[in-house]
């Protein structure tokens, strides 16, 4: 495709992702999930039917923040007659969605049918499998269907576990689809609820993160993508009042995968590409497709060839059940087969399953060989069961196993980025308890006790001390592992972290068993009015801690105590007897006590979310406290016990003459005012007081004079990384770069790497761009492909990941120089890290094309505030070249944000 003209997109809005009927529109999948329920709903009315939506689930990485999207677009769902109801936990949102497809069954229904879409991630997708069994045994309604969205976190980067669902799918009997883009997410989506529609059985569609947080140009259109539905054949596959369970089981093997088989031939959701003459063939799904272009590009391939060799290319759009007519059709001629998947060999099975006793089947290459499993590794050409796959290992293995059936290809790995000097290893940047979070003081153990760990951010309190707390539950197990113990050992007490979120989930389940086994277990039960791990979604129903102290009575809690930052808003409660209100002061005493109460005793700890605190504020939506904490470095004597009562983030080393001393970071602040409860006379509490700050209109930031940078051409594609730190603004930036390429008419992706991080650790957002979907291929920016980093954080662009993706000779870095402390500085106040040698680690490799400014103290002198130091990089990034865009798209992107839209300008133009 050719590169539209810019004009053509500067005019573009955040409500096309929903509103444009036609054309391209910048998305990322999560969003294309939220077109997806209205995109069905349209093409309904256009064929005459009179149908609703239900969509229900329970959030968690990938699709931890779907929820808030669908919220976001309320207005827009309900005017298409779509209902979001989120669940309480995934299971109970499972048979609500089940329930979607009786409409019509009984009287008194509106619409002719409902359309149903459940989510949840992999754990929850466990839970839920009696309820999503009986759901597809009792089939769907033919003018409704049930879509399944599953989110995979393969490499464990936001789960207790590493999570993959595909074999669930193959146990229930219901199709899989996996969508590679954000464009298959929406037009996979659509396929999935026709399939279930055609075939009378839920669909699933796999969602990993590089798809689901990942960006893209989509097309979109009324007709876009063709779906065509096969003649109806066979026995009634829809839902009924009742069908007696031999027969349902008999039309779920027999009848419903067939007509799921049915309809991905007739609609091509299983592509064939490349070379008629090839002797290799490929096969990828998902993620692991856009993987595998991105390591043929690397091997030069055009035209269904790498170099000489022909390959012929197997895109599986439905995972299970594969057609055995589609693989044995693409195997004809072929003397290997390749298989790329992460995780089980689900593929690979099905595959030697439906070649097997054919004539010149060929070879079949995957975990295994000729049916052997091969050992995974470096020299290997096999792929691992475990972790994550990427293209650097598709490609070693790929030559590997090429040179292997055609020694005369000629085929080598691609030579290699130069090797940078021996760096060692870099800094690591752990993730860690915002400024001001209540877990940081909730979850500290007293001396001689040690806690279970749970499920939410509080998890994170296992990095901190994880010989107190440790042996982390799956979700609403919290505290449990501790009944199979206590009868076999003389450990007489232990206490276990739950969250509110889980308490209200399916937490509360555990206590009830505790007070059933007469242990004696105290529970911290945390209460901060938010769901903050996903981010910040509040809780699915009414929670208060006055409710929940009464319910924990009436199922036998020992004794209860309410911790909390503001014991005056209980003032004149009654707690009702055997419940005591303390200010957080007395934390450690309330624990010191609980210990030596028999029974089931909870200590409900009751303070906000800092970070959702901050932003209510913003909105003034929460009370911003008038005064401020600084700390007088002529008094603080750098012990470092502010930190140690706070474990606060916004607590940094000040360098002096007289040696290290404590400063307060007033841009990450949260105004906890726990510090300030350290033994200690230095801090000082103002009142009024505000950053010293130049007022923003009348700093006039004079770019006249400067010359033009100099943009190079995009040839192929063009690659950003941002790397900073988790709540800075990083993703914002990565979003911000991703619409600007997308305005200035090219089309583009964008990744953002959190998980965890997303709570002060390392953060990486990857944007791509090229005048040409051909160019686009993985969004996940390969080894060595970087043209551009951007350095928001000292640390993190120092790091061994974002070293890896630079090239000498090509790549350009542009970073700030603050040295903004890990997390080990709130437990070692000796730490410290010399900002020289992170700089030193990448003028290593780049030499003179490494530019450093301190971008946090200009943005801080100049704005007031540290937060426009990220803008501060991408002007500075853009004037020297790093960023091909034109400075119209930029802007239009700025404006999009609409965040301080004059000053962001004013901080991009400084960075110049």
């Amino acid at each position: 495709m050719t590169r539209p003209a810019p004009a053509q997109r500067l005019d573009m809005t955040l409500a096309d992702r929903l509103e444009q009927k036609e054309g391209w529109v910048y998305m990322t999948g999560m969003q294309a999930l939220v077109r997806l329920p209205i995109q069905q709903r349209l093409r309904d009315a256009a064929a005459g039917l009179n149908t609703g939506g239900y969509i229900s689930g329970y959030r968690g990485s990938p699709v931890g923040t779907y929820d808030m999207a669908l919220w976001q677009a309320e207005a827009q769902l309900k005017a298409h007659n779509i209902h979001f109801q989120p669940g309480l936990n995934e299971d109970l949102a499972a048979t609500a969605t089940w329930g979607a497809q009786q409409v019509g069954l009984f009287p008194g229904a509106r619409v002719d049918g409902v359309f149903s879409i459940w989510y949840g991630k992999a754990p929850g997708m466990d839970r839920s499998m009696d309820s999503l069994r009986h759901a597809n045994l009792a089939g769907t309604n033919a003018r409704g269907g049930t879509l399944l969205l599953v989110g995979d976190d393969h490499g464990a980067k936001s789960s207790t576990l590493a999570c993959y669902s595909d074999l669930n799918f193959a146990s229930l009997g219901a199709p899989l689809l996996a969508p590679a883009h954000a464009q298959d997410v929406l037009d996979m989506g659509l396929h999935g609820i026709a399939m279930s529609r055609y075939s009378g059985s839920l669909v699933g569609m796999k969602l990993v993160t590089d798809v689901v947080e990942g960006g893209g140009s989509v097309q979109v259109g009324p007709d876009s993508p063709a779906i065509v539905m096969p003649p109806a054949t066979g026995p009634d596959t829809t839902i009924k009042p009742f069908t007696p369970i031999p027969e349902q089981e008999r039309l779920l093997w027999e009848v419903k995968l067939r007509k799921s088989l049915d309809y991905a031939r007739a609609n091509g959701l299983n592509r064939v590409e490349g070379a008629a003459d090839a002797r290799i063939g490929i096969v990828a799904a998902g993620k692991a497709w856009q993987d595998l272009h991105q390591a043929l590009a690397g091997l030069q391939y055009r035209n269904g060839r790498i170099g000489d060799l022909p390959v012929r290319l197997l895109k599986v759009g439905m995972v299970w059940p594969m057609d055995p007519l589609a693989i044995r059709d693409f195997a004809r001629g072929l003397e290997t087969i390749l298989v790329i998947e992460e995780k089980r060999p689900l593929l690979e099975d099905q595959i030697r399953n439906a070649l097997y006793g054919s004539d010149a089947a060929p070879r079949i290459v995957g975990k295994s060989f000729d049916g052997q499993a091969l050992a995974a590794g470096p020299d290997s050409n096999a792929f691992p069961g475990y972790g994550e796959i990427d293209p650097g290992q598709i490609t070693r293995v790929l030559v590997r196993v090429a040179t292997e059936t055609e020694p005369a290809c000629g085929l080598s790995l691609p030579n290699a980025p130069a090797a940078p000097p021996a760096l060692g290893r870099g800094a690591v940047r752990m993730p860690s308890f915002c400024a001001g979070c209540p877990h940081g003081r909730s979850t500290q153990v007293i001396d001689g006790s040690r806690a279970l760990a749970g499920i939410g951010c509080h998890t994170m309190a296992m990095l901190r001390d994880p010989a107190r707390t440790n042996s982390v539950s799956q979700m609403g197990g919290e505290g449990v592992m501790w009944l199979g113990q206590f009868p076999f050992t003389d450990e007489q007490h232990v206490f276990a972290n739950m969250g509110d979120g889980t308490y209200f989930h399916s937490g509360l389940m555990a206590i009830r068993a505790a007070v059933a086994a007469k242990a004696t277990i105290t529970y911290k039960l945390l209460h901060n009015g938010f769901v903050s791990m996903t981010g910040g979604q509040p809780h699915d129903g009414d929670l208060s801690p006055l409710k929940m102290i009464a319910q924990l009575r009436a199922e036998g809690v020992a004794r209860i105590a309410l911790v909390t930052d503001e014991p005056e808003k209980y003032a004149g409660a009654s707690l009702g007897a055997g419940a005591t209100l303390h200010p957080r002061t007395e934390m450690e005493t309330v624990q010191r006590d609980m210990r030596t109460v028999p029974g089931v005793t909870v200590i409900l700890y009751d303070q906000p979310c800092a970070t959702e605190r901050r932003r209510l504020r913003k909105r003034g939506k929460w009370v911003d406290p008038d005064k401020r904490v600084f700390i007088n470095p002529e008094v603080c004597e750098g012990c470092g016990d502010c930190s140690t009562v706070s474990a606060c983030m916004a607590i940094e080393p000040l360098e002096t003459e007289f040696g290290r001393k404590r400063k307060i970071n007033q841009s990450s602040c949260n105004k906890d005012f726990s510090c300030v409860e350290g033994f200690c006379p230095s801090f000082v509490t103002l009142s009024g007081a505000a950053p010293r700050k130049a007022v923003r209109g009348a700093v006039a930031v004079d770019v006249s004079h400067l010359p033009a940078p100099v943009l190079p051409e995009v040839d192929g594609s063009w690659s950003v990384l941002v790397s900073g730190i988790g709540g800075a603004g990083v993703v914002t930036l990565g979003q911000t770069l991703a619409v600007a390429a997308h305005a200035d008419g090219y089309f583009a992706s964008n990744l953002d790497i959190t998980g965890l991080a997303q709570k002060y650790g390392a953060v990486h957002s990857h944007i791509k761009f090229a005048a040409s979907t051909d160019q686009m291929r993985a969004t996940r920016i390969a080894v060595g492909e970087a043209n551009a980093l951007i350095g928001c954080d000292l640390i993190v662009a120092a790091g061994d990941e974002a070293l890896s993706r630079l090239t000498p000779g090509k790549s350009l870095a542009v970073v700030d120089t603050t040295v903004v402390p890990t997390s080990d500085f709130a437990r070692n106040p000796d730490w410290l890290l010399s900002g020289a040698d992170q700089i030193e680690r990448l003028t290593g490799i780049l030499d003179g094309n490494a530019r450093a400014l301190d971008a946090q103290d200009l943005a801080e002198r100049v704005m007031g505030d540290r937060l426009f130091a990220n803008m501060l990089l991408l002007g500075a990034a853009w004037q020297q070249g790093g960023i091909p865009l034109s400075l119209a798209a930029i802007h239009r992107a700025i404006d999009l944000n609409g965040v301080s839209v004059a000053a962001n300008r004013q901080a991009f133009d400084l960075g110049r």
